[in-house]
């Protein structure tokens, strides 16, 4: 039997749980978001976990089996400067390049988060889990969040590249609580990038306007000193192809 104060609390983490981000913060919530980042991600899948995965989600048998053919039996060597190394079996990763290997990676992950209390943000390798943290009920789940997913990464064959795990604190009245991953202890950052997006801790838009803009104008830059002919119809056509997509990309997010 729970206590009131125990049952508030827990009432608490589920309204905020799938909450977004941005609707914390402007409810004067303090929201900390763990950027995490698989070590080699799509090197160290294990050959012999996929399988077994892709059955779980439901794929028919013989798709499995047909994955299973397609990985079993490769190898690997390196070449340098036309000396190579013997030819090593090659039992874990996915190819990359391929249109098979980010949908391999995608059901090898599929179940990272199961049991997952906080709210938690998975594209191909790029994980984020967050939280509501005004209180110790709100950080402590985020923390037994992070053993479980330092726990399925250990089952899975998978590592965590620690150094490159950042916290990002959000939300004036943030503390700053610091977590770890396994035995280390996270970095805190001022900043993170979001697929290609420079997202600061004060939610403003600034530091990707300004690196957008560097992008834009380093290209014009290339494009003045390196084409010969300065004319509207090439000048426009250039723009259009080389400067724009830095201008535009993600735009409806960032909003300048």
């Amino acid at each position: 039997m729970k206590t009131p104060s125990e049952r508030k609390a827990e009432d608490e983490i589920d309204k905020y749980s799938e909450c977004p981000v941005t609707c914390l913060v402007n409810e004067g919530k303090a929201v900390d978001v763990v950027f995490l980042d698989f070590s080699k991600a799509f090197d160290t899948v294990p050959h012999s976990i996929l399988p077994d995965k892709s059955s779980n989600c439901g794929t028919r048998e013989f798709t499995v089996h047909w994955v299973k053919n397609w990985l079993k039996g490769r190898a690997q060597r390196v070449v340098v400067n036309g000396a190579t190394a013997v030819w090593r079996p090659a039992t874990s990763g996915v190819l990359q390049g391929s249109i098979l290997g980010p949908v391999l990676f995608n059901i090898f992950s599929n179940d990272l988060d199961a049991g997952v209390e906080c709210t938690i943000s998975k594209f191909a390798d790029d994980t984020k889990l967050g939280a509501a943290v005004d209180s110790l009920e709100g950080q402590e789940p985020l923390q037994g969040d992070l053993d479980r997913l330092e726990h399925w990464a250990v089952i899975n064959g998978m590592k965590f590249n620690k150094s490159k795990c950042q916290i990002l604190h959000l939300g004036q009245s943030n503390t700053g609580h610091k977590y770890k991953a396994g035995e280390e202890w996270l970095e805190s950052s001022p900043a993170e990038r979001v697929l290609g997006v420079l997202v600061a801790s004060k939610l403003n838009m600034s530091q990707q306007c300004a690196l957008a803009a560097k992008r834009a104008k380093r290209i014009l830059g290339c494009i003045k000193r390196c084409v010969t002919s300065q004319s509207k119809e090439v000048i426009i056509l250039l723009y259009s192809a080389l400067v724009r997509p830095h201008l535009e990309y993600c735009v409806q997010f960032w909003a300048p």
